[in-house]
């Protein structure tokens, strides 16, 4: 069933981020004096509503009652990306071909539900080699008691198309001894249902003319949405239910995972991987801790 389109009405900081995004992509040229790392962009996040975090929670594979009075933590870019975006207000790279890369948090203590959240993030490092750009963003989630409840670390991939070319590296791939803990069935809306869930409506992930334009064969998945499933998919095998136990979850973005898919997750020793069977190319990889 799909998710109700009532839910976009709750996504108005992300969707205005996204309209200064498609405006400052007017600009040409990168800026090569950025100050790294760059000041701490501050605000006040209101709460979000329950029914729409329990329908997030449901969509990614969770259980709302893992849940209780709490917001699920990998939810962290509904409400860190505007400030991202104004972060970025001095930067010149072409911000419209920006793809996620990899992201991870440390979890401190439950973020509540129902109060206002003290969100700041910066710019914390830039790797430019020509070719591409690596942007990398810390960001702290908390309440005015108790503000460092949640670090979100989060970096974003600009290809730039110029420099030495590289060789290709070996994809990443599952662990051949990996175990299966869970598998998705993802139809071509996965993307969109996560979309007004969340406000990222980037048209890579829900419009396939837009997709098959960057030269993939149909929509793709946010990376987001496999994190957040995939961290559920832990909770359930490895700590029966109690979310709270995840408290260092670290991926990187592998491989666009284009939709329709039926991808597994897999676990070896702390280490969880996406991807269609053991040795099979993976499309996300990663750590966890408690």
């Amino acid at each position: 069933m799909s998710v109700p389109l009532r839910f976009v009405w709750h996504q108005g900081a992300v969707l205005s981020a996204f309209a200064r995004t498609a405006l400052g992509a007017a600009r040409s040229g990168r800026h090569r004096e950025m100050q790294v790392p760059g000041r701490w962009i501050e605000a006040e996040v209101d709460p979000l509503p329950s029914a729409l975090l329990d329908a997030y929670i449901r969509h990614v594979g969770g259980d709302p009652a893992s849940y209780r009075g709490q917001v699920p933590p990998h939810l962290f870019p509904q409400w860190v990306f505007p400030l991202q975006v104004r972060a970025l207000q001095d930067v010149t790279y072409p911000m419209q071909k920006v793809l996620n890369a990899g992201a991870g948090m440390t979890l401190r203590g439950p973020i509540p539900r129902g109060e206002p959240l003290r969100v700041r993030t910066r710019l914390d490092s830039v790797d430019d080699d020509g070719r591409r750009a690596l942007l990398s963003f810390v960001a702290h989630t908390g309440t005015a008691a108790e503000p460092e409840l949640l670090e979100a670390r989060l970096q974003a991939f600009v290809p730039l198309g110029g420099g030495e070319k590289r060789e290709k590296s070996e994809p990443a791939r599952v662990p051949g001894e990996a175990r299966e803990i869970g598998r998705w069935r993802l139809d071509p809306g996965a993307g969109l249902d996560f979309a007004k869930l969340t406000g990222d409506f980037n048209p890579v992930h829900w419009v396939p003319a837009w997709a098959r334009a960057l030269g993939f064969r149909n929509v793709i998945l946010h990376g987001f949405s496999t994190y957040a499933r995939a961290y559920e998919a832990l909770v359930r095998a490895r700590f029966a239910g109690a979310a709270g136990r995840l408290r260092t979850y670290e991926a990187r973005f592998t491989k666009p995972l284009v939709l329709p898919a039926s991808p597994g997750v897999f676990v070896d020793g702390d280490r969880v991987t996406v991807g269609m069977a053991p040795s099979a190319p993976a499309f996300m990889t990663g750590t966890y801790g408690v």
